[in-house]
């Protein structure tokens, strides 16, 4: 496992994540917490270069606004 990032905020019904350098997941990576749920997949990638952020589009049993500040990786 790969950690992606920690959920920095909800928009639009997608989790945005703080990428933590300029390594990043791809558009298409399924997504897990710590406790290996799947959270959702990577739709877009945006912001800076060296520390994008990545917006998550969540599976339909996920709650976003318990997200926030939750660090994600990529399976």
């Amino acid at each position: 496992m790969k950690r992606i990032g920690t959920v920095s905020r909800v928009a639009q019904g997608l989790a945005i994540v703080r990428a933590p350098d300029e390594e990043y997941a791809s558009v298409g990576t399924a997504v897990v917490d710590e406790e290996l749920h799947t959270v959702g997949s990577v739709v877009d990638v945006f912001g800076p270069v060296d520390r994008p952020y990545l917006a998550v589009s969540p599976n339909d049993d996920v709650h976003l606004p318990a997200l926030v500040g939750t660090v994600l990786y990529a399976r």
